[in-house]
């Protein structure tokens, strides 16, 4: 079994809802557990809210396209938009032994997608960045 799905946003938080209901429908469709599905929808909300809060210039409205692959081993969701080159992935490891007032803002939603997904790469391509997050099943 092989599916993909694909939505397009704009960088509107308003729109967080959209990705809640495609992520969700993804996870069921992977046949993913509800506590799954919570971890897909927490991470993939960090990374998108990311790209909508800092890809473009402010008042600058952008696009960003979130495609799904579904298979037998699990889920992997591309994140692409033609905002400002960034690689989350090149970020240092949020210091989460630090007290959070000692700790420098930002930083969290990044470790927390490392730690939510199997597998994280970023690539710039075509005048995109293209962020990928990966999810096994539970089993696999």
């Amino acid at each position: 079994m092989e599916e993909k799905m694909s939505i397009t946003l704009t960088n509107d938080i308003q729109e967080v809802a959209q990705l809640a209901a495609f992520v969700e429908e993804a996870c069921e469709k992977a046949g993913m557990d509800a506590s799954t599905t919570m971890q897909m929808n927490l991470a993939m909300e960090e990374a998108v809210v990311n790209v909508m809060n800092y890809a473009y210039p402010t008042g600058e409205k952008g696009d960003i396209d979130i495609e799904v692959l579904i298979d037998d081993k699990g889920l992997t969701f591309v994140i692409a938009d033609s905002g400002t080159p960034f690689d989350p992935t090149a970020e240092k490891e949020a210091d989460t032994t630090l007290a959070a007032e000692d700790r420098p803002i930002g930083g969290l939603g990044i470790f927390l997608v490392r730690q939510l997904m199997d597998s994280i790469s970023y690539e710039r391509k075509e005048g995109k960045n293209r962020l990928t997050l990966g999810k096994l099943k539970t089993g696999n």
